[in-house]
């Protein structure tokens, strides 16, 4: 195999075979194809795209590399989540657990963070002791225990996307359709669903933009996921402004927390019900009259929270912090960040937050940087509000001053208030399926 031949054909705008993408990932997953001749591939399909049988052959590739779950022994509906990531996107760490207490089996496989948006892995690592580092034994366990294990990408599961995926997030190539499907749905498809609801990001803090390519990709993965026998469904939602107030590991945990106690953020808690609602009906476990009712239900009367627990013990965490989640990391520093002006805030812009966690610390600018998961953001301040002079409109978190002037100096830029109204997009804009896309607007 002649790679830069491979690159050069990419380059100029021409397509790899299926045989040619088994063999280039088979070499990459043995160490016969180095990094730096991967990521110049990742960047000419960045720039060039894939065909749709590049797409799927690179999917199926990411899947050869790999073992994948079965859960068929279970005798019961085994449904998924995938966001494509955004900034305070801390909706993982309530639905797996709120959905579980509804009687569906759950394996949710999450990422770190990447690029300017956070990740799940990195939220439940903030509990003290949590693993997300389970085996495949441990995986199918917990799930027949508990009925629900939040797992980070195994060694065991397409191995070769886990390493594209630390590439791409030092190369500048994440925002890109096929990339990220055939990411996503590789993680997916090993888990052995039955089937799958993908939260697909919308606005200017999320990986895609454009509302059309948005829809692209949820089309794009609900086509990988259909032929393969996994039901899949979409939801096209907003991050135009960040998801609920929190923005930064631990302090997204803690949310994620009260909103399982029924006192979180009401934008964080509909995107989240929304999503739980498609899980429950793709499960079978209710009927769309009935599964919102449920899940309420389930927040209520602390069964939610209770599961919670339950998976935080059983993954070696302190399932004390449920009840007292100042048991997280605290910050070194905390100072309150008020309104240069008065008049209303126009925009709150994702895109400078989530950079502003990663340069303090929340995230990675390389691919073996420690996280910091005291670092970041409450942010008070909506688009639409009416505000004074010196009203407190966030919090800022950091670990010493320099990060504290940072991240003044990100908000300075982020919050933008002018005159006029503000124009948010609908928090949950859109439902794809197979069939088409359903405005819900």
């Amino acid at each position: 195999m002649f790679v830069p031949g491979l690159i050069e054909r990419k380059r100029d705008g021409g397509a790899l075979g299926p045989a040619e993408w088994r063999d280039l990932l088979a070499a990459y997953a043995d160490g016969r194809i180095p990094a730096y001749q991967m990521a110049a591939l990742l960047m000419a399909c960045f720039l060039r795209g894939l065909a749709r049988e590049e797409t799927a052959a690179l999917l199926d590739g990411m899947l050869a590399s790999g073992s994948r779950l079965d859960f068929a022994h279970l005798g019961r509906p085994v449904v998924d989540k995938h966001s494509t990531g955004g900034v305070g996107d801390k909706v993982s760490l309530v639905l797996a657990p709120l959905v579980a207490a509804c009687g569906v089996a759950v394996p949710m496989m999450s990422g770190r963070g990447l690029g300017h948006t956070g990740g799940t892995l990195d939220k439940l690592e903030s509990i003290p002791g949590f693993r997300t580092d389970l085996s495949l034994e441990e995986t199918k366990a917990q799930i027949d225990r508990v009925g629900c294990a939040m797992i980070g990408q195994t060694p065991e599961i397409a191995p070769v996307d886990e390493r594209l995926y630390a590439l791409r997030d030092v190369t500048a190539t994440v925002e890109c359709i096929p990339l990220i499907a055939a990411s996503i749905m590789s993680k997916k498809l090993a888990e052995g669903l039955t089937g799958l609801v993908l939260d697909v990001k919308q606005g200017s803090g999320a990986f895609i933009t454009d509302p059309e390519q948005s829809r692209e990709l949820a089309e794009t993965m609900i086509r990988l996921g259909e032929d393969r026998g996994c039901p899949t469904v979409a939801l096209l939602t907003a991050m135009d402004r960040p998801l609920g107030r929190a923005c930064g590991n631990a302090l997204e945990a803690e949310e994620a927390i009260m909103s399982l106690r029924g006192e979180g953020p009401q934008d964080l808690h509909d995107v989240t019900l929304a999503l739980g609602v498609e899980m429950l009906l793709l499960a079978g476990e209710a009927e769309a009259a009935d599964a919102a009712a449920r899940l309420e239900e389930a927040i209520g009367s602390g069964k939610a929270a209770e599961k919670f627990e339950a998976i935080i013990e059983a993954q070696g965490g302190n399932p004390a912090v449920v009840e007292d989640p100042a048991l997280l990391p605290q910050a070194e520093c905390v100072e309150v960040y008020y309104a240069p002006s008065a008049g209303t805030i126009v925009e709150v812009e994702p895109r400078a937050i989530g950079r502003a966690v990663v340069q303090m610390g929340g995230g990675r600018q390389q691919v073996d940087d420690a996280v910091d998961p005291t670092v970041g953001f409450v942010i008070t301040a909506r688009p639409g509000q009416e505000v004074h002079t010196s009203e407190p409109l966030a919090s800022i978190f950091a670990r010493d001053e320099a990060g504290v002037a940072l991240a003044r100096a990100a908000l300075d830029r982020a919050i933008k208030i002018g005159e006029g109204r503000a124009a948010p997009l609908p928090l949950v804009a859109a439902r794809v399926t197979a069939k088409g896309v359903e405005d819900l607007v």
